[in-house]
């Protein structure tokens, strides 16, 4: 099992519960991990959505949550702040889960 593949499957199963609590609508991986090019050391960047607005302090909260998760450094990017011309190459190559 690739990398790739058990941060979906640990993303799937606490899904139900981290939507719950965060209000997430959606989530998505992008970054080395998707294209396979990550190395020792490398952090997983992943894209998220709210269904209500998120305070800063809950914001850091689910990113911690994430890493502790995940086993991983988190680099968690909200979609709606995506600049447009790095946004394009990020919704390019983003796996939602």
């Amino acid at each position: 099992m690739t990398d790739l593949e058990r941060f979906k499957n640990i993303l799937n199963e606490h899904r139900e519960e981290l939507e719950k609590e965060y209000s997430i609508s959606n989530m998505g991986l992008f970054g080395s991990y998707v294209r396979d090019d990550q190395e020792k050391g490398s952090d997983l960047d992943i894209l998220v959505e709210f269904s209500q607005p998120i305070s800063l302090l809950r914001f850091v909260s689910l990113k911690r949550r994430l890493s502790q998760l995940l086993d991983v450094e988190v680099d968690l990017v909200m979609k709606k702040a995506l600049k447009p011309r790095v946004g394009e190459r990020i919704l390019a190559e983003v796996v939602y889960i």
